[in-house]
């Protein structure tokens, strides 16, 4: 299939695939995503038909809250219904976010992802808006360039209407939203062929309307709330497969290979970033350049992040990995860790990756900028044992010492275990006995640093004089 070129930014770019599906769109402006709105509001006022050959009718209201009760009324009414927003505005829409899903109405939420304030105001780009509505029911799905947002736009709309759950669908404010490319954008009628028009009229079919009445948010106690609750999930069970449909129908057009979870780099790569978002532009092109000098590198991009499908990300895993770093572009103070880290851990939990080190790193946020020299240096760092490593050491260097009921000794000298915990001093240079040699060289044998073996045995040794003193009162 053959598309025009058109330069454009990522807001337009989502504005334009956003269009053909929508019949309202309820706007309320907010930096970096106004764009979309203005765009709307232009094409709209120009005659602009959608691919139900009508012009779309665009609401503006005082705030993202009004904006978000519209889209609810708008949908509720059977009208496929479209908002832009960002940061505290998408905050605001909160509410309105757990009755559309819970209701199961089809809408769209085109964000461009910015920083929430929190100590200070800032109106660039991070992901801790949308990380902050992962709890809602809504799906979420990232695109990490412009030409991405113009391709999987139209997956957002297509799954919400035939899966009848809203979508999120969101990328990177002023990064992706202002970045302004020459891409491929779709004709109108391409789209129409990919929506389910019967699942179109199915939705209007089953709207508030006099001439054949539904019942809609209704109150429920104790006695069935519950059981009602979980009757959604086959729902978001079968959404990621709908999803992954649509993904396939834009791969079958314009030859490209989008998945739930993307992999780039090396077969047999053996470091693995995974991340969502502009920053795998970065990777991308840090990836090649490593490649080129023989390392096995790669990353994992995620697309569709709600529902998070961990068989889609273990597919996407080389067998070869050994260790893998998850990148989130949000800070969540007080947190084991942020928001995708705690995914993927829970995804590679019992699977054929149980033993493969996973670290997390926070970057860009506030749009700090993520230059390949920042990648590299997390590839670097992947090569090293650590620090999970070292505490794995440690406890099971602990429990050698319970084992040879050594506990007391250790309880009794505080000093020397934390002389044990930190790097080797002229005093941690002591002989070590065969024995003690080759207890701690099978401990740190599976790691293969050689030079961290060595710095461990010097610490051990250091020990080896007090646990021959075995009349001290301390530990009598």
């Amino acid at each position: 299939m053959k598309r025009s070129m058109k330069t454009m930014d990522g807001n337009h770019a989502a504005a334009h695939a956003s269009y053909a599906f929508t019949d309202v769109a309820a706007i309320y402006p907010i930096t970096p995503s106004s764009v979309m709105a203005e765009a709307t509001d232009e094409w709209a006022t120009a005659g602009r038909k959608n691919i139900f050959g009508q012009t779309v009718q665009v609401t503006e209201m005082q705030s993202e809250a009004g904006a978000a009760g519209t889209v609810h009324g708008s949908l509720a009414a059977g009208a496929l219904t479209t908002t832009y927003t960002a940061s505290q505005g998408l905050l605001l829409m909160i509410p309105n976010l757990y009755k559309v899903a819970g209701e199961r109405l089809p809408g769209v939420f085109n964000v461009s992802a910015r920083c929430v304030a929190t100590h200070a105001l800032n109106i660039f780009g991070d992901h801790s808006d949308v990380y902050a509505c992962r709890q809602t029911g809504v799906a979420m799905l990232c695109e990490s360039s412009v030409q991405e947002v113009m391709d999987l736009t139209p997956v957002a709309h297509c799954a919400a209407i035939k899966g009848r759950i809203p979508f999120i669908n969101f990328f990177d404010g002023f990064r992706t939203s202002h970045e302004i490319q020459k891409i491929e954008t779709w004709d109108y009628e391409d789209l129409k062929d990919m929506v389910d028009m019967d699942a179109v009229d199915a939705f209007r079919k089953n709207a508030l309307n006099p001439n054949h009445p539904v019942e809609m948010g209704s109150a429920q106690n104790p006695d069935i709330f519950f059981q009602s609750r979980e009757a959604c999930n086959s729902t978001y069970d079968e959404l990621p497969a709908i999803v992954q449909e649509y993904m396939d129908k834009v791969n079958a057009k314009i030859g490209t290979d989008y998945k739930l979870f993307n992999y780039y780099g090396a077969a047999d790569a053996d470091r693995v970033i995974i991340a969502m978002g502009s920053v795998c532009e970065t990777i991308d092109e840090t990836i090649d350049y490593l490649m080129a000098k023989g390392e096995k590198v790669g990353v994992v991009k995620v697309r569709l992040y709600r529902p998070f499908v961990k068989e889609a990300l273990i597919e996407a895993i080389p067998d070869t990995v050994k260790r893998i770093a998850v990148l989130d572009r949000t800070k969540e103070p007080g947190s084991l860790g942020e928001p995708l880290y705690l995914d993927v851990v829970a995804a590679l939990k019992g699977s054929k990756f149980d033993q493969v080190t996973i670290t997390s790193g926070r970057y860009g946020l506030g749009s700090k900028d993520t230059p390949p020299s920042s990648v590299f240096a997390i590839y670097k760092e992947l090569e090293k044992d650590n620090a999970a490593q070292i505490i794995l050491a440690l406890s099971k260097l602990y429990n050698q010492l319970r084992q040879q009921r050594l506990v007391k000794w250790v309880e009794a000298y505080p000093e020397y275990w934390h002389m044990l915990c930190n790097p080797a001093s002229p005093e941690t240079a002591r002989s070590v006995t065969p024995e003690i040699a080759e207890q701690v060289m099978k401990t740190l044998q599976e790691y293969d640093q050689t030079e961290l073996q060595m710095v461990w045995l010097f610490r051990y040794g250091t020990l080896l004089d007090v646990f021959g003193n075995a009349t001290d009162e301390k530990i009598q």
